[in-house]
């Protein structure tokens, strides 16, 4: 942290479930509304509830008569309940004197609802980097707020929103402040590169996707609209990050690196030229952009050290595929697979099930595109299949509206809105019975502990620790993968267990393995499915209508 008094500014990161290894990745949310105040002089402190333990006294020891305000960041889910009991934690100690701002995915899309809350003062909504630096100085020199773009805050009884702010020029964006942080909390033995053993998620070298994903609010926040950094401000970035912190491995966080492919090259030749010897993971990967790439091409990304590529295949029903908007074939993805294979390239995909109108029979098309992407590609790698969570903001939050969702009317609603976990009540798939929820939520854990487990704890610390977990992880994911290549997922209350540890571990929710247990419907019988109900072949006739 810099400065030895009171920062002026103080910004709080919650955990967010999914706080493990080498998934702990820099609060880039935070580091990007940080950089340009930090260059207009102002102190600045970034607490990241992932890698230290916010305590009461740990707050009160940042809060004082210069604190303007306290920025928190959060996305639908885990981190909202989190974030709601660190905002609580500071009203008390400043019985409300200090504004409390929230940002991020969440109150971006549902600011009005989120200004409700009583833990909450502002909201700024998309792109904080100009807003938040404008509010401090509001606050610091008691100046009106009303022509600050991308504000939401009461006044009075009122809710005031400014308007829209202009997404930025990316080219514009300051260095990385990571003066801030302690990076080493961020450096890990990778769970992708898993031959590296210091890697670290150097951020985004764009920002934006030009398409229209159903299931994906990144349109809605972003406009669709993809904005690259240059070349050679990309280069810098990653050079000044891999020098630094001595890196023999790198993340990038782009929602579509590749898209240019001409742009990506270039990068690559970069990378190539100034010898930095490095091995990367890169997300944002669509198998029909990878697929037109040049062998040429191919080759000048492996030799500036590409490793792992991550996909979102999303199914194995082409239905379900053109209901979501993907824009992708099953067989591309394949075809993909097997172009990475012949130049040794490991990719990594992305499944959902669940989807409105999905049937059984077209999850277990998904599951077997996982289980064939691997058969057919040793290095390929499948991570957890996904429920698909409807989310305020994205282009399908409609369609569920219409099958049925009774989304959350307050912000605290939101705190259990998780993709990977059962949906014991209906409420995020109430196009599904109970007993249908059950069984997907027994292929999203099934598939946890066959594709994911084994390599999560192999990124831990502890080298002899991460050695015996990988192992007893493998023999699991053995049992898993079989029993999801059979369809053997209905009756599976062993499972209870495992979410029991998981969500003591993440989500600070303690029900007993046997009361969660005694919430699972006992079914057993064959593993293949009946016909659905006329209510869901109903719903299926309406999507395609």
């Amino acid at each position: 942290m810099t400065g030895n008094g009171k920062p002026q500014v103080l910004l709080l990161y919650p955990k967010t479930g999914l706080d493990y290894g080498s998934s702990v990745a820099p609060p880039y949310a935070l580091l990007c509304i940080a950089a340009p105040l930090l260059e207009k002089g102002y102190d600045v402190r970034i607490l990241d509830q992932r890698t230290r333990h916010i305590t009461r006294n740990v707050l009160k020891g940042l809060i004082s008569d210069e604190l303007l305000c306290i920025g928190i960041s959060t996305m639908t889910g885990t981190q909202i309940r989190n974030a709601l009991d660190l905002a609580r934690m500071v009203r008390e100690l400043t019985g409300g004197a200090v504004p409390l701002v929230w940002g991020g995915p969440h109150p971006s899309v549902l600011g009005e609802q989120t200004l409700a809350d009583d833990n909450v003062d502002m909201v700024v909504v998309g792109e904080g980097d100009e807003t938040f630096l404008e509010l401090v100085k509001a606050l610091e020199h008691k100046t009106p707020l009303n022509g600050i773009l991308g504000l939401m805050y009461k006044d009075g009884t009122q809710t005031v929103n400014t308007g829209c702010r202009p997404l930025l020029d990316v080219e514009t964006l300051l260095p990385t402040p990571w003066e801030l942080l302690d990076v080493e909390d961020y450096i890990h033995r990778d769970a992708y590169l898993s031959d590296l053993n210091r890697v670290l998620d150097i951020g985004q070298t764009s920002r934006g996707c030009p398409f229209k994903c159903g299931f994906c609010s990144s349109a809605s926040i972003r406009q669709r609209r993809w904005r690259p950094m240059s070349v050679e401000k990309s280069l810098e970035m990653i050079e000044d990050g891999i020098r630094r912190f001595d890196l023999d491995g790198f993340w990038l966080r782009d929602d579509e690196f590749y898209i240019n492919r001409k742009r990506a090259r270039r990068i690559f030749e970069g990378i190539i030229e100034r010898a930095l010897d490095v091995g990367f993971y890169t997300a944002g990967t669509r198998v029909d952009v990878f697929i037109k790439s040049s062998n040429e091409e191919i080759e000048t990304m492996k030799r500036a050290g590409a490793h792992t590529l991550k996909f979102g295949a999303e199914s194995g029903s082409q239905r379900i595929l053109d209901l979501m908007n993907k824009g992708i074939t099953p067989e591309q993805t394949l075809e993909a697979n097997i172009k990475c294979m012949e130049f040794d390239i490991a990719p990594t995909y992305g499944l959902m099930i669940g989807y409105p109108t999905e049937t059984f029979d077209e999850i277990n098309k998904t599951i077997d595109l996982g289980l064939r992407l691997k058969r057919e590609n040793p290095k390929a790698h499948t991570e957890t299949i996904n429920q698909y969570t409807a989310t305020p903001g994205t282009p399908d939050f409609d369609l569920a509206l219409m099958h049925g969702l009774n989304p959350p009317e307050t912000l605290e609603g939101w705190t259990d809105w998780l993709f990977d976990d059962y949906d014991l009540e209906g409420r995020h798939s109430p196009w599904y019975s109970r007993k249908e929820r059950i069984h997907i939520g027994n292929i999203t854990y099934m598939s946890i502990l066959s594709n994911v487990m084994e390599i999560v704890v192999s990124s831990g610390r502890n080298r002899f620790l991460s050695a015996v977990n990988r192992h007893i992880s493998a023999l699991l994911g053995k049992f898993y993968l079989w029993r999801l290549k059979h369809k053997f997922y209905r009756f599976a209350p062993e499972l209870a267990v495992a979410r029991y540890i998981r969500h003591s571990l993440f989500y600070k929710r303690t029900r007993s393995p046997l009361k969660t247990w005694l919430k699972f419907p006992v079914s057993v019988g064959k593993a293949s499915f009946p016909p659905r109900s006329e209510k869901v072949s109903a719903l299926k006739h309406d999507a395609q209508s």
